[in-house]
């Protein structure tokens, strides 16, 4: 029997760095958007307390069209996003979003930096 992530759903997200390069990966339903990131070495995704929203150094900007697609955000990650360089009203915390048929395709920009 192949592992429970081989048989759960898969859907691709762009993560484009700050140069312009873009990486369009597949990510397991349920999985966070951070981890995609971390499971595909995409570049700009720090992560470093590995998911926990404890240290916001895995900011993206999410692509217009996208952002009513997505769940509101907490209050955790509005206070995480405190700590994050450029923020932008677009920015979320990858670790915090979750995949899902409905974000099939979607497009995160890396900041220029994880780290003020």
């Amino acid at each position: 029997m192949p592992p429970l992530f081989m048989s759960q759903p898969k859907h691709k997200v762009t993560y484009v760095e700050q140069n312009g390069t873009a990486h369009t990966v597949e990510v397991a339903e349920g999985w966070s958007l951070m981890e995609g990131a971390v499971k595909h070495l995409i570049p700009g995704i720090d992560a470093d307390c590995g998911g926990a929203c404890a240290c916001a150094t895995c900011q993206v900007y999410v692509a217009p069209g996208w952002e009513d697609k997505l769940p509101p955000k907490s209050d955790m990650e509005e206070t995480m996003l405190d700590f994050a360089p450029d923020v932008r009203p677009n920015s979320r915390l990858s670790c915090q979003l979750r995949m899902s048929a409905n974000l099939d395709g979607i497009v995160l920009n890396l900041p220029k930096t994880q780290h003020a």
